[in-house]
């Protein structure tokens, strides 16, 4: 059984973090992914641990299932080979700025009639009908604008970035399922079309999926703010106990009542404040403040296994080191060790969606700078020398 998307060809002009994430999730299903490379490579080949030049840990982890081929656009003969590549394509993926692509002929006007069967992918900072269009954009940036930031005020009354490059793989993954569709429309079709993840639009509406909260009757009346109050609460966030933290979601009225039992207060199953989900939400500090109160009675590993039995939803807090020994990780054999011909032994984690037909794969590693550009351009006919 092979990925859904075999025997589909991809051009990547996607460096750092959102477009790789996009062309890895496509490699993973099948894609044959060509990433074109500037001679210098992408900057992610300087980041993080490398055995050998151009492959740190941070290019490794975000570049496998694709093949490198170095070409200096700035160069004719390298700019007839893309162009070659572009007529055997189906996607092309870029984070180039409006500017440089004019500069290059790629933007989507001039490709256009040119190559009608072509699924053109921009992965943008902020969408063209806006005034910061074609501003630089990164996940600071953009978590900033966003509201992430406010968030983390609003909640732990510190101004605060998410710890991960939180806007960069959303909007990657955003990106894969819009060139998914589109390509689904082609086979419909035949023609190819051009589609825009832009990462503030993107991420504001990721964010307001439940933040907007009573927002949404904010044209009625000012008082009704945006918000989701319940996660907004300063006990969101593991939950102490005699000897750690634990991390605990009850939902519905049953889960309550029987987490009010184990804590030793079933009298509160009754009280009017936390009878039904939208009154525990309007007294989340003092619903939480009793639980975390009763939880700090017992250690962490007791209420675990109570929890359990009750059907309460809770888990302990993973260190990001431990995760590799996450019992259900183990079981599932989520991390793959492969063995990269340069690098040595790789942990990997495996890919997260499931097909029953069409699995993803890991077919190969992150490729070194260059590695495929002699066979992927004597394929075209052409020379390796002319990059």
């Amino acid at each position: 059984m092979r990925g859904a998307l075999t025997g589909i060809r991809v051009i990547d002009l996607t460096n750092y973090v959102f477009g790789p994430v996009t062309t890895q999730l496509l490699g993973d299903m099948g894609a044959e992914v060509i990433k074109i490379e500037p001679p210098a490579g992408d900057p992610m080949r300087q980041v993080g641990k490398s055995n050998s030049p151009h492959m740190g840990s941070g290019f490794l982890n975000l570049n496998r299932n694709k093949k490198s081929v170095v070409l200096d656009l700035k160069q004719s003969a390298a700019q007839e080979h893309l162009h070659q590549l572009l007529a055997t394509a189906d996607v092309l993926v870029h984070n180039l700025r409006s500017g440089s692509l004019k500069k290059l002929g790629l933007d989507y006007s001039a490709l256009q009639a040119q190559y009608p069967q072509l699924v053109y992918a921009s992965a943008l900072g902020f969408g063209s009908q806006g005034c910061y269009f074609d501003r630089p954009a990164y996940d600071d940036i953009i978590q900033g604008l966003s509201a992430m930031v406010d968030l983390n005020q609003k909640n732990a009354d510190q101004a605060l970035y998410m710890p991960m490059l939180f806007t960069d793989k959303l909007c990657g993954w955003v990106l894969y399922g819009a060139i998914t569709t589109a390509l689904f429309h082609r086979e419909k079709t035949g023609l190819g079309q051009e589609v825009s993840v832009p990462m503030l639009e993107t991420a504001v509406s990721f964010n307001l999926l439940d933040h907007m909260a009573d927002g949404v009757f904010q044209r009625q009346s000012a008082q009704n703010k945006p918000g989701y109050q319940r996660v907004l609460s300063q006990y969101h966030r593991p939950l102490r106990t005699a000897d750690g933290v634990i991390c605990l979601v009850a939902n519905s009225d049953r889960q309550w009542q029987r987490l009010f039992t184990l804590l030793g207060v079933p009298e509160l199953t009754h009280d009017e404040r936390f009878v039904g989900i939208g009154n525990r939400i309007k007294n989340i500090e003092a619903l939480y403040e009793i639980v975390e109160e009763k939880l700090q009675t017992r250690a962490t590993e007791y209420w675990l296994t109570h929890f359990e039995q009750a059907e309460i939803p809770a888990s302990p807090a993973n260190t990001l080191e431990g995760l590799t020994e996450d019992p259900h990780l183990v079981q599932a054999e989520f991390f793959k060790e492969t063995e990269h011909p340069s690098e040595g032994k790789l942990l990997y984690p495996d890919m997260f969606m499931q097909f029953s037909q069409t699995p993803g794969t890991i077919t190969g590693p992150a490729p070194r700078l260059g590695e495929h550009t002699k066979e992927v351009l004597d394929r075209l006919n052409g020379s390796a020398g002319a990059q």
